[in-house]
Protein backbone atom coordinates (compact mmCIF):
# COMPACT_ATOMS: atom_id res chain seq x y z
CA UNK A 1 0.00 0.00 0.00
CA UNK A 2 1.44 3.36 -1.03
CA UNK A 3 0.96 5.90 1.72
CA UNK A 4 2.39 9.27 2.57
CA UNK A 5 5.14 9.38 5.16
CA UNK A 6 3.71 9.27 8.71
CA UNK A 7 0.22 8.47 7.46
CA UNK A 8 -1.13 5.49 9.44
CA UNK A 9 -2.62 2.45 7.76
CA UNK A 10 -5.74 2.61 9.96
CA UNK A 11 -7.55 5.44 11.67
CA UNK A 12 -9.69 4.41 14.65
CA UNK A 13 -12.66 6.74 15.03
CA UNK A 14 -13.98 6.89 18.60
CA UNK A 15 -16.57 9.47 19.74
CA UNK A 16 -16.95 9.55 23.52
CA UNK A 17 -19.04 11.31 26.14
CA UNK A 18 -18.82 10.65 29.86
CA UNK A 19 -17.06 7.29 29.54
CA UNK A 20 -14.70 7.48 32.53
CA UNK A 21 -15.99 4.17 33.91
CA UNK A 22 -15.08 2.03 30.89
CA UNK A 23 -12.69 4.12 28.79
CA UNK A 24 -9.52 2.64 30.30
CA UNK A 25 -10.55 -0.85 29.20
CA UNK A 26 -11.38 0.34 25.69
CA UNK A 27 -8.03 2.12 25.33
CA UNK A 28 -6.17 -0.84 26.78
CA UNK A 29 -7.70 -3.14 24.18
CA UNK A 30 -6.36 -0.86 21.46
CA UNK A 31 -2.89 -0.62 22.99
CA UNK A 32 -2.43 -4.39 22.79
CA UNK A 33 -3.48 -4.76 19.15
CA UNK A 34 -1.07 -6.97 17.22
CA UNK A 35 -1.39 -4.51 14.33
CA UNK A 36 0.50 -1.36 15.38
CA UNK A 37 0.22 1.05 12.45
CA UNK A 38 -2.84 2.96 13.61
CA UNK A 39 -3.95 6.31 14.93
CA UNK A 40 -6.81 6.90 17.32
CA UNK A 41 -8.99 9.93 16.64
CA UNK A 42 -10.91 10.34 19.88
CA UNK A 43 -13.68 12.94 19.76
CA UNK A 44 -14.82 14.15 23.18
CA UNK A 45 -18.39 15.33 22.80
CA UNK A 46 -18.71 17.57 25.85
CA UNK A 47 -17.90 15.13 28.64
CA UNK A 48 -18.55 16.34 32.19
CA UNK A 49 -16.68 13.57 33.99
CA UNK A 50 -13.02 12.53 33.94
CA UNK A 51 -13.09 11.48 30.27
CA UNK A 52 -11.10 14.54 29.03
CA UNK A 53 -8.35 13.89 31.58
CA UNK A 54 -8.17 10.21 30.68
CA UNK A 55 -7.90 11.04 26.99
CA UNK A 56 -5.26 13.73 27.58
CA UNK A 57 -3.22 11.29 29.64
CA UNK A 58 -3.49 8.62 26.95
CA UNK A 59 -2.48 11.07 24.22
CA UNK A 60 0.55 12.20 26.23
CA UNK A 61 1.66 8.59 26.60
CA UNK A 62 1.04 7.52 22.99
CA UNK A 63 1.70 9.82 20.02
CA UNK A 64 -0.73 7.79 17.91
CA UNK A 65 -3.66 9.21 19.90
CA UNK A 66 -5.23 12.54 18.94
CA UNK A 67 -8.07 14.15 20.87
CA UNK A 68 -10.64 16.50 19.33
CA UNK A 69 -13.38 18.47 21.04
CA UNK A 70 -16.92 18.40 19.62
CA UNK A 71 -18.48 20.68 22.24
CA UNK A 72 -21.47 18.52 23.07
CA UNK A 73 -23.14 18.91 19.67
CA UNK A 74 -24.18 15.27 19.55
CA UNK A 75 -23.04 11.95 18.16
CA UNK A 76 -23.43 12.68 14.44
CA UNK A 77 -21.44 15.95 14.47
CA UNK A 78 -18.79 14.20 16.58
CA UNK A 79 -18.57 11.34 14.09
CA UNK A 80 -18.26 13.66 11.11
CA UNK A 81 -15.68 15.83 12.86
CA UNK A 82 -13.61 12.78 13.64
CA UNK A 83 -14.09 11.27 10.19
CA UNK A 84 -12.74 14.42 8.54
CA UNK A 85 -9.67 14.26 10.78
CA UNK A 86 -8.91 10.60 10.05
CA UNK A 87 -5.83 10.38 7.84
CA UNK A 88 -5.91 6.73 6.84
CA UNK A 89 -7.75 5.14 3.94
CA UNK A 90 -9.13 2.51 6.32
CA UNK A 91 -11.35 3.58 9.22
CA UNK A 92 -12.10 1.33 12.17
CA UNK A 93 -14.95 2.37 14.42
CA UNK A 94 -14.72 1.99 18.17
CA UNK A 95 -16.70 3.19 21.18
CA UNK A 96 -15.39 4.15 24.57
CA UNK A 97 -17.20 1.41 26.49
CA UNK A 98 -16.38 -1.62 24.34
CA UNK A 99 -13.39 -3.93 23.96
CA UNK A 100 -11.49 -5.26 20.93
CA UNK A 101 -9.77 -8.63 20.63
CA UNK A 102 -5.99 -8.10 20.15
CA UNK A 103 -6.20 -9.51 16.63
CA UNK A 104 -9.15 -7.40 15.47
CA UNK A 105 -7.33 -4.73 13.46
CA UNK A 106 -4.87 -7.17 11.91
CA UNK A 107 -7.63 -9.51 10.77
CA UNK A 108 -9.72 -6.74 9.23
CA UNK A 109 -6.74 -5.08 7.53
CA UNK A 110 -5.59 -8.40 6.05
CA UNK A 111 -9.05 -9.24 4.73
CA UNK A 112 -9.56 -5.86 3.09
CA UNK A 113 -6.11 -6.06 1.54
CA UNK A 114 -7.09 -9.37 -0.06
CA UNK A 115 -10.64 -8.31 -1.03
CA UNK A 116 -10.50 -4.99 -2.82
CA UNK A 117 -14.18 -5.33 -3.78
CA UNK A 118 -15.33 -5.12 -0.13
CA UNK A 119 -16.00 -1.62 1.16
CA UNK A 120 -17.15 -2.43 4.70
CA UNK A 121 -16.02 -5.33 6.84
CA UNK A 122 -17.54 -6.24 10.18
CA UNK A 123 -16.46 -8.99 12.55
CA UNK A 124 -18.49 -11.30 14.71
CA UNK A 125 -19.23 -9.90 18.16
CA UNK A 126 -20.23 -11.03 21.62
CA UNK A 127 -22.22 -9.16 24.26
CA UNK A 128 -20.73 -8.83 27.72
CA UNK A 129 -21.18 -9.24 30.63
CA UNK A 130 -23.29 -12.24 29.75
CA UNK A 131 -25.55 -12.12 32.81
CA UNK A 132 -27.01 -8.83 31.55
CA UNK A 133 -27.85 -10.13 28.09
CA UNK A 134 -31.53 -10.94 27.56
CA UNK A 135 -33.10 -13.30 25.06
CA UNK A 136 -33.75 -10.54 22.54
CA UNK A 137 -30.15 -9.37 22.38
CA UNK A 138 -28.88 -12.96 22.38
CA UNK A 139 -31.05 -13.63 19.35
CA UNK A 140 -29.79 -10.47 17.67
CA UNK A 141 -26.22 -11.60 18.30
CA UNK A 142 -26.85 -15.01 16.73
CA UNK A 143 -28.71 -13.53 13.78
CA UNK A 144 -26.08 -10.94 12.98
CA UNK A 145 -23.08 -13.23 13.39
CA UNK A 146 -24.63 -15.70 10.94
CA UNK A 147 -24.59 -13.11 8.13
CA UNK A 148 -21.10 -13.47 6.64
CA UNK A 149 -21.27 -12.83 2.90
CA UNK A 150 -22.59 -9.88 0.92
CA UNK A 151 -25.62 -11.76 -0.41
CA UNK A 152 -26.68 -12.96 3.06
CA UNK A 153 -26.23 -9.48 4.54
CA UNK A 154 -28.12 -7.83 1.67
CA UNK A 155 -31.04 -10.26 1.96
CA UNK A 156 -31.57 -9.27 5.61
CA UNK A 157 -30.63 -5.61 5.24
CA UNK A 158 -34.15 -4.39 6.06
CA UNK A 159 -34.73 -6.87 8.89
CA UNK A 160 -32.49 -5.05 11.34
CA UNK A 161 -29.15 -3.23 11.34
CA UNK A 162 -26.73 -5.95 10.20
CA UNK A 163 -23.64 -4.48 11.87
CA UNK A 164 -22.63 -3.39 15.35
CA UNK A 165 -21.29 0.04 14.45
CA UNK A 166 -18.06 -0.02 16.49
CA UNK A 167 -17.16 -3.46 15.10
CA UNK A 168 -16.75 -2.33 11.49
CA UNK A 169 -13.81 -1.25 9.37
CA UNK A 170 -14.55 0.57 6.12
CA UNK A 171 -12.79 2.35 3.32
CA UNK A 172 -12.98 6.10 3.91
CA UNK A 173 -13.84 6.78 0.29
CA UNK A 174 -16.95 4.60 0.56
CA UNK A 175 -18.30 6.79 3.36
CA UNK A 176 -17.31 10.07 1.76
CA UNK A 177 -19.13 9.28 -1.47
CA UNK A 178 -22.36 8.70 0.46
CA UNK A 179 -22.07 12.02 2.32
CA UNK A 180 -20.88 10.81 5.72
CA UNK A 181 -23.15 10.48 8.73
CA UNK A 182 -26.58 12.13 8.86
CA UNK A 183 -28.88 13.12 11.71
CA UNK A 184 -32.34 12.18 10.44
CA UNK A 185 -34.03 11.22 13.70
CA UNK A 186 -33.20 7.54 13.27
CA UNK A 187 -30.03 5.42 13.77
CA UNK A 188 -27.16 7.19 12.02
CA UNK A 189 -25.27 3.95 11.41
CA UNK A 190 -28.22 2.03 9.93
CA UNK A 191 -28.98 5.01 7.71
CA UNK A 192 -25.37 4.88 6.51
CA UNK A 193 -25.46 1.12 5.81
CA UNK A 194 -28.61 1.52 3.71
CA UNK A 195 -27.12 4.41 1.73
CA UNK A 196 -23.92 2.46 1.17
CA UNK A 197 -25.90 -0.54 -0.06
CA UNK A 198 -27.85 1.66 -2.48
CA UNK A 199 -24.54 3.09 -3.74
CA UNK A 200 -23.21 -0.39 -4.48
CA UNK A 201 -20.87 -0.97 -1.53
CA UNK A 202 -20.11 -4.63 -0.89
CA UNK A 203 -20.22 -5.95 2.66
CA UNK A 204 -18.61 -8.86 4.50
CA UNK A 205 -18.14 -10.17 8.03
CA UNK A 206 -15.31 -12.15 9.59
CA UNK A 207 -16.60 -15.25 11.41
CA UNK A 208 -14.13 -14.81 14.28
CA UNK A 209 -15.37 -13.06 17.43
CA UNK A 210 -13.10 -10.02 17.52
CA UNK A 211 -15.32 -7.44 19.20
CA UNK A 212 -17.03 -7.32 22.59
CA UNK A 213 -20.10 -5.11 22.89
CA UNK A 214 -20.83 -3.96 26.42
CA UNK A 215 -24.42 -4.44 27.54
CA UNK A 216 -25.55 -1.72 29.95
CA UNK A 217 -28.80 0.17 30.57
CA UNK A 218 -27.33 3.56 29.67
CA UNK A 219 -26.01 2.50 26.27
CA UNK A 220 -26.96 4.94 23.50
CA UNK A 221 -28.99 2.31 21.67
CA UNK A 222 -31.20 2.07 24.77
CA UNK A 223 -31.49 5.76 25.70
CA UNK A 224 -31.52 7.71 22.42
CA UNK A 225 -35.00 8.22 20.85
CA UNK A 226 -33.36 7.73 17.44
CA UNK A 227 -32.99 4.03 18.27
CA UNK A 228 -36.62 3.16 19.05
CA UNK A 229 -38.44 0.54 16.99
CA UNK A 230 -40.53 3.27 15.39
CA UNK A 231 -37.38 5.18 14.39
CA UNK A 232 -35.95 2.03 12.80
CA UNK A 233 -39.18 1.49 10.85
CA UNK A 234 -39.16 5.07 9.60
CA UNK A 235 -35.56 4.69 8.50
CA UNK A 236 -36.42 1.52 6.61
CA UNK A 237 -39.46 3.07 4.95
CA UNK A 238 -37.50 6.15 3.89
CA UNK A 239 -34.94 4.01 2.10
CA UNK A 240 -37.52 1.61 0.68
CA UNK A 241 -39.30 4.58 -0.90
CA UNK A 242 -35.99 5.63 -2.44
CA UNK A 243 -35.72 2.28 -4.18
CA UNK A 244 -37.88 -0.82 -3.71
CA UNK A 245 -41.13 1.10 -3.08
CA UNK A 246 -40.46 4.06 -5.37
CA UNK A 247 -43.74 5.14 -7.02
CA UNK A 248 -45.66 2.24 -5.40
CA UNK A 249 -49.17 3.08 -4.18
CA UNK A 250 -50.07 -0.19 -2.45
CA UNK A 251 -48.40 -3.28 -1.03
CA UNK A 252 -49.20 -6.70 0.38
CA UNK A 253 -48.35 -7.17 4.06
CA UNK A 254 -47.44 -10.69 5.17
CA UNK A 255 -48.14 -10.59 8.88
CA UNK A 256 -51.22 -9.02 10.48
CA UNK A 257 -49.81 -8.85 14.00
CA UNK A 258 -48.48 -5.86 15.94
CA UNK A 259 -45.50 -5.37 13.63
CA UNK A 260 -47.63 -5.53 10.50
CA UNK A 261 -50.10 -3.05 11.94
CA UNK A 262 -47.27 -0.66 12.84
CA UNK A 263 -46.12 -0.85 9.22
CA UNK A 264 -49.66 -0.25 7.96
CA UNK A 265 -49.81 3.00 9.95
CA UNK A 266 -46.48 4.22 8.61
CA UNK A 267 -47.34 3.27 5.05
CA UNK A 268 -50.64 5.10 5.33
CA UNK A 269 -48.79 8.25 6.42
CA UNK A 270 -46.66 7.88 3.29
CA UNK A 271 -49.69 7.49 1.04
CA UNK A 272 -49.21 3.76 0.46
CA UNK A 273 -52.19 1.48 1.00
CA UNK A 274 -52.47 -2.20 1.84
CA UNK A 275 -54.01 -4.26 -0.97
CA UNK A 276 -54.40 -7.25 1.32
CA UNK A 277 -52.85 -9.00 4.30
CA UNK A 278 -51.54 -12.55 4.58
CA UNK A 279 -51.61 -14.35 7.92
CA UNK A 280 -51.72 -17.82 9.51
CA UNK A 281 -54.14 -16.97 12.32
CA UNK A 282 -57.53 -18.53 11.47
CA UNK A 283 -59.24 -15.88 13.62
CA UNK A 284 -57.97 -13.14 11.28
CA UNK A 285 -58.35 -14.90 7.92
CA UNK A 286 -61.43 -13.83 5.99
CA UNK A 287 -61.99 -10.70 8.04
CA UNK A 288 -61.07 -7.18 6.89
CA UNK A 289 -58.30 -5.33 8.70
CA UNK A 290 -58.10 -1.57 8.17
CA UNK A 291 -60.28 -1.97 5.11
CA UNK A 292 -58.20 -4.71 3.44
CA UNK A 293 -58.94 -8.46 3.44
CA UNK A 294 -56.81 -10.95 5.39
CA UNK A 295 -55.96 -13.99 3.30
CA UNK A 296 -54.46 -17.34 4.23
CA UNK A 297 -50.86 -17.99 3.21
CA UNK A 298 -52.12 -20.53 0.66
CA UNK A 299 -53.94 -17.69 -1.11
CA UNK A 300 -50.83 -15.56 -1.61
CA UNK A 301 -50.30 -14.95 -5.31
CA UNK A 302 -47.93 -12.85 -7.37
CA UNK A 303 -50.04 -10.14 -9.04
CA UNK A 304 -47.54 -7.32 -9.59
CA UNK A 305 -48.06 -5.83 -6.13
CA UNK A 306 -44.93 -5.85 -4.00
CA UNK A 307 -44.77 -7.79 -0.75
CA UNK A 308 -43.47 -6.65 2.63
CA UNK A 309 -42.87 -9.45 5.11
CA UNK A 310 -43.60 -8.05 8.57
CA UNK A 311 -43.25 -11.12 10.79
CA UNK A 312 -40.40 -10.62 13.25
CA UNK A 313 -40.00 -14.00 14.94
CA UNK A 314 -37.05 -15.90 13.44
CA UNK A 315 -38.91 -19.18 12.85
CA UNK A 316 -42.00 -17.43 11.52
CA UNK A 317 -39.83 -15.24 9.28
CA UNK A 318 -38.39 -18.34 7.63
CA UNK A 319 -41.88 -19.76 7.05
CA UNK A 320 -43.09 -16.53 5.46
CA UNK A 321 -40.05 -16.45 3.20
CA UNK A 322 -40.67 -19.99 2.07
CA UNK A 323 -44.34 -19.20 1.45
CA UNK A 324 -43.52 -16.13 -0.62
CA UNK A 325 -40.96 -18.04 -2.68
CA UNK A 326 -43.48 -20.81 -3.32
CA UNK A 327 -45.92 -18.16 -4.56
CA UNK A 328 -43.31 -16.92 -7.03
CA UNK A 329 -42.06 -13.81 -5.24
CA UNK A 330 -38.37 -12.97 -5.58
CA UNK A 331 -36.70 -11.23 -2.65
CA UNK A 332 -35.14 -7.95 -3.64
CA UNK A 333 -37.30 -7.80 -6.76
CA UNK A 334 -40.89 -7.83 -5.53
CA UNK A 335 -40.55 -8.95 -1.91
CA UNK A 336 -38.58 -7.65 1.08
CA UNK A 337 -38.39 -8.85 4.65
CA UNK A 338 -38.68 -5.81 6.95
CA UNK A 339 -38.94 -7.48 10.36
Amino acid sequence: MNRAINTPAVSILMPVRNEEKHLRAALASLSVQSFKDWELVAVDDGSKDATPELLARAAAADARIRVLQAGGLGLVPALNLGLAACRADLIARMDGDDVCHPARLAAQVDYLADHAEVGLLACSFRHFPRHRVGMGMSGYERWQNALLGHEEISADLFVESPFVHPSVMFRKGEIERTGGYRDMGWPEDYDLWLRMAAAGTRFARLPETLFYWRERPERTTRTNPAYTQDAFRRCKLHHLREGFLKDEREVILAGAGLEGRAWQRLLKEAGIGVAYWVDVDPKKIGRPLHGAPVLATSELTRTGIKLLMTVGARGARDVVRQTSQKAGFIEGVDAVCVA
